[in-house]
């Protein structure tokens, strides 16, 4: 590796910038709405007769309140996706929401889109300002053990050193019949592909490992905890990365790589190879002069 190349996180304005590039050219959100639409309702209905896909569990049945922590809530898009259905599903029901969030700067922006945001009345917020480790160190200091009806970890696994040890312990904080919502990207995405084929030749960094739920599924197997999981479609328009010179092709590139100013950095052989790969069908799909990469995601439902 060349040593001119450095990781992404190494430039956060370039990265927040990239970041949201790839939301912008990916259907990411709305994947994850999709979800919330049509499979949230069924994991947390408390009726019967509900699809055998769906989960019928806790909440609504001779509650006064809902219990939701959000690890790693970021600008609060999704959060406040899931919140609104729930609202909809048990109308009038107090919903506390407890968010833990590294990033002031999210923190900030959750805040001010809960500020604009209506019909929040029945949901109280509070915001942790710490990672998920820091979160547990704290937990487990003050030995303030609360139960919670539902938590949800939404793309952050990539930046937890250590991921079982993670879901043992919130797993641990899960009420009876409570559930946990993890997303993160497929183990069939061009993630996968992209990571297992390259990921020793872009640059290592501290703060993000490679990590999809084909991993995931192996540490919940392992630590015996029970589950289901669910893969929902999601592409990313890359085909800005193949003109040169475009500034969005090129922060694509550089979100892709987690390498920062990859186009300019990266040896020639590397660029040439990953650029090639990008256009093959195993990461991507040409459709309409588009190219598509694979953005799939997967929703595991853990069970407590």
């Amino acid at each position: 590796m060349a040593s001119s190349m450095r990781s992404l996180f190494s430039d956060h304005n370039r990265y927040v910038e990239s970041f949201r590039r790839f939301l912008n050219s990916s259907t990411e959100h709305q994947c994850m709405q999709e979800f919330v639409d049509k499979k949230l309702p069924g994991i947390t209905a408390s009726s019967h007769g509900v699809h055998p896909l769906f989960f019928q569990i806790w909440i609504g049945d001779r509650k006064s309140e809902i219990k939701i922590l959000s690890i790693g809530g970021g600008a609060g898009e999704i959060d406040l996706q899931i919140l609104s259905k729930l609202q909809t599903q048990y109308p009038g029901i107090h919903i506390n929401n407890e968010v833990v969030e590294p990033s002031a700067e999210q923190i900030a922006k959750y805040k001010e889109l809960v500020a604009k945001t209506s019909n929040l009345e029945n949901i109280k917020f509070a915001w942790h300002k710490e990672t998920s480790s820091e979160y547990q160190n704290r937990i487990r200091e003050k030995k303030e053990f609360q139960k919670w009806d539902f938590i949800h970890m939404i793309q952050m696994l990539y930046y937890v050193k250590d991921i079982p040890a993670t879901l043992k312990f919130f797993h641990s904080l899960l009420a009876t019949n409570a559930k946990m919502l993890i997303i993160l990207v497929s183990g069939n995405s061009g993630w996968d592909k992209l990571w297992k084929k390259y990921g020793t030749r872009l640059p290592q960094d501290d703060l993000c490992q490679y990590v999809t739920s084909s991993d995931l599924t192996q540490m919940l197997d392992k630590l015996g905890i029970k589950y289901e999981c669910y893969d929902l479609l999601s592409t990313m328009d890359i085909s800005d990365c193949f003109t040169d010179g475009n500034e969005n092709g090129e922060l694509l590139c550089d979100f892709l790589t987690e390498t920062c100013n990859f186009n300019t950095t990266a040896p020639p052989d590397l660029k040439a190879e990953i650029m090639k790969d990008l256009q093959e069908s195993e990461f991507s799909v040409k459709k309409e002069g588009k190219v598509l990469f694979n953005n799939n995601l997967s929703f595991i439902v853990v069970e407590a």
